[in-house]
């Protein structure tokens, strides 16, 4: 006999549910049979009786149920947790390789594991905590993965929680950062700032004060990719960040590099890491990427034939699609316009609402507009350890292309 609360929800809710997505909205839900209290676990029904999984329940959240398992016989006690986090870290090992040093652990939905994102950094782990179900129980979970970690021979000397995000107010929790505490830590080995290497090039990352959980690992390979095509080439790196595809372009052998913000604080961690890789070729300045844009199509300028566009998420909901459109567009067609014929373009969205045929028509839009043709190069999304999960389109949120202009 099951031991869980009941809850049949909608056919809609039902299809969803068959196709792989772990969400059950607060709409979807037309029966429950049994109490419970937020965070608790309860079995996820059709309207016809059928078993569809298990989940955690949080009556603060519009997603009121997060499935976590399908399996009617799983028992959730620490050794499914000891399993789940062994599964996502032998994942990660086998397809990171020699990049598992600095990757993504564990992430949210396409690891069942609803509203947690666990990065690595060296021996540094930062975690985020979006779903009470998960902080409930992140005690068992984060030992596990500390455990798991170093069984492989990993050296981990602390974790940081980064729950400083207004998500966590809509689940009934607070907002917080800080070191997560531990037996398995020693206390003189925390610290929050420390150098990682990707690609060959050092970075700076403070994964307290930085964005999300200190530095975005999910260009990995497609900054690669854009190295590989640098040589000889004068690049304008837009919205650069911490400067990570720029100088995997002057890396790669690019002529000249610059590298724009219009953060002081983002142009000056480029400075820094331009310094610490030693390189000459590269420089940061502060701009507004649209007004420097459109200053050098006036000016006709011909001193760029690569430009990297890597924009922050112009869209973070449905309700505002169409303004990001606007946004890419305005972007690209002006990229676009000032490349000269056989110049390179590396254009990209990190929004999961910017759906990736929409992308593709705002770039057809952008090439007419322009007067130009795009001939592809690659067509990329975000590194392996951000798996894509078939049946959560949440998952798949990257969509990165290379391009000729001709």
């Amino acid at each position: 006999m099951r031991e869980f609360t009941k809850i049949k929800i909608t056919p809609k809710g039902e299809r969803a549910a068959r196709h792989g997505h772990p969400w059950v909205f607060c709409d979807e839900i037309t029966n429950v049979d049994g109490t419970y209290q937020n965070g608790d676990l309860v079995d996820v029904y059709s309207s016809k009786d059928k078993y569809l999984g298990t989940g955690f329940i949080n009556d603060n959240s519009k997603i009121r149920v997060r499935i976590i398992s399908t399996n009617a016989n799983d028992k959730f006690d620490e050794a499914f947790w000891q399993r789940r986090v062994q599964y996502a870290l032998d994942y990660r090992r086998q397809v990171m390789g020699e990049d598992f040093n600095s990757c993504r652990l564990i992430f949210g939905e396409a690891d069942n594991f609803p509203g947690l994102t666990v990065d690595r950094f060296e021996d540094v782990l930062v975690a985020q905590v979006l779903s009470l179900g998960i902080e409930q129980r992140k005690d068992i979970i984060f030992t596990k993965i500390i455990e798991i970690m170093r069984s492989y021979g990993e050296e981990i000397n602390c974790l940081y929680e980064r729950n400083d995000v207004k998500i966590r107010k809509l689940e009934g929790m607070e907002e917080y950062k800080g070191f997560y505490k531990s037996p398995l830590f020693d206390e003189s080995k925390e610290h929050t700032t420390l150098v990682i290497t990707e690609n060959g090039i050092k970075y700076n990352v403070d994964v307290e004060n930085g964005q999300k959980t200190g530095f975005f690992l999910d260009q990995k390979y497609n900054r690669r990719a854009v190295s590989h095509i640098a040589k000889g080439r004068n690049v304008l790196d837009c919205f650069t960040h911490t400067g990570a595809f720029a100088l995997n372009a002057a890396m790669g052998g690019a002529k000249s590099v610059i590298a724009v913000d219009i953060s002081q604080e983002a142009v000056d961690m480029t400075t820094k890491n331009i310094e610490m890789n030693g390189l000459t070729n590269v420089k940061a300045i502060k701009a507004d990427v649209f007004n420097l844009l459109t200053k050098l199509i006036e000016e006709k300028n011909k001193d760029y034939d690569f430009i990297i566009l890597d924009p922050p998420a112009f869209t973070k909901s449905h309700a505002t699609v169409t303004n990001a459109y606007r946004g890419y567009k305005d972007i690209n067609l002006r990229a676009m316009k000032l490349l000269p014929r056989g110049g390179y373009l590396a254009t990209c969205s990190c929004s999961h609402f910017m759906k990736e045929d929409l992308f593709l028509k705002m770039l057809h839009e952008a090439a007419s507009d322009a007067k130009i043709t795009l001939r592809q190069i690659e067509a990329r999304q975000q590194s392996p350890d951000h798996p894509i999960v078939f049946g959560i389109p949440e998952t798949y949120y990257l969509k990165f292309y290379l391009f000729q202009i001709v």
